[in-house]
């Protein structure tokens, strides 16, 4: 049953995205051909006005298929007729969907927090060893000189440091100091060296646009870290095998579930859904960021890139993108059989 609601909840996100798409070309007067949510062969489908509404046997993705996307047409209503900020909108609205959908949870969360975190140090534990560099009503302005817009910039920022030694900015009676070294007691977790966080942070009472705020900066945290983490893969920091695709986030959310702590399952969501987003905006072939990429060229240059040539970048780019996701889907196999 917890498989069963993981692929119900990873495919709500997956509907979010694809209703962005199709929300906006609708708008902008597109002919929609194909709502569908799913891959691979159809298991029923309808059709409603010109669309066809279908689900797919595969649960790890969705698509809109647009009159005259990817191939020539001359219908009046093509994809290519509209003028390119309003195809930009189109195709940017998929994630900008998730984004939407993760600050809605995100905001769920902080309706059911009695207080909300401020960057300000209220507290240490005993034996602490970051009260020898930190003092109680500091107030933490960057870590590792990562601006801290909240608490979890500051717990982000923490949980990526490796060698437990970060610095900081800090503001102590209303003047800002650099520490240089502030160190902390480090546990090894999954092969890698963790901090121990050994202080608490201030919380001061809601009001409702305290909680909007709070939850914009949250949600902003969410994105930042995934930029970060994507970095890290780049720099190499993080390696392919430490990626999850649609069965290793199947896997998160199932054990979510099994846990019965809607709080945890619920930032396990936000954290998938602002990675979609995040990711789909990424300027690669394939990727709605990559055709926007193309769109953004048209906009300077005042006429589209040959339909055939950015067709053929992008079937590339999905080859290598299938490749990369069976490589990541044998990883979460590896580990669901080992248990790594």
């Amino acid at each position: 049953m917890s498989i069963v609601i993981a692929i119900l909840l990873f495919g709500f996100m997956i509907f979010f995205h694809e209703l962005g798409h199709f929300a906006t070309a609708k708008w902008a007067g597109v002919r929609v051909n194909e709502f569908s949510i799913g891959m691979g062969p159809k298991i029923f489908s309808f059709t409603k006005g010109e669309t066809d509404y279908s689900l797919r046997l595969l649960p790890i993705g969705g698509f809109v298929a647009m009159e005259g996307e990817d191939e020539e047409s001359e219908d009046e209503h093509r994809f290519m007729a509209c003028p390119v900020w309003k195809r930009i909108i189109i195709t940017s609205a998929g994630a900008i969907m998730n984004l939407i959908l993760g600050f809605a949870v995100i905001f769920i969360l902080t309706c059911g927090q009695t207080l909300l975190g401020t960057t300000t140090v209220a507290s240490f534990l005993e034996n602490s060893s970051s009260s020898e560099y930190l003092e109680a009503g500091d107030e933490i302005l960057a870590v590792n000189g990562e601006k801290a817009g909240c608490d979890y910039d500051i717990v982000y920022s923490l949980i990526r440091d490796t060698d437990g030694t970060v610095s900081m900015d800090v503001l102590r009676g209303g003047e800002k100091i650099h520490l240089d070294k502030v160190v902390f007691d480090t546990r090894e977790t999954n092969g890698m060296q963790a901090i121990i966080l050994d202080f608490s942070i201030l919380g001061e009472e809601p009001t409702f646009f305290g909680r909007i705020g709070y939850s914009f900066r949250w949600t902003w945290s969410l994105v930042k870290l995934v930029w970060r983490s994507l970095g890290d893969i780049i720099s190499g920091e993080f390696g392919i095998s430490q990626l999850s695709g649609p069965i290793g986030v199947t896997e998160t959310i199932s054990d979510a579930v099994k846990t019965t702590n809607y709080k945890g399952l619920l930032l396990i969501l936000a954290i998938i859904t602002v990675n979609l987003g995040v990711f789909n905006l990424l300027p690669l072939p394939a990727l709605d960021g990559g055709r926007i990429f193309f769109m953004v060229i048209e906009l300077f240059r005042g006429k589209p890139i040959d339909q055939k040539v950015e067709g053929i970048i992008h079937t590339v780019g999905m080859g290598l993108l299938l490749l990369l996701m069976v490589v990541v889907a044998y990883n979460d196999i590896v580990r669901l059989v080992t248990g790594g």
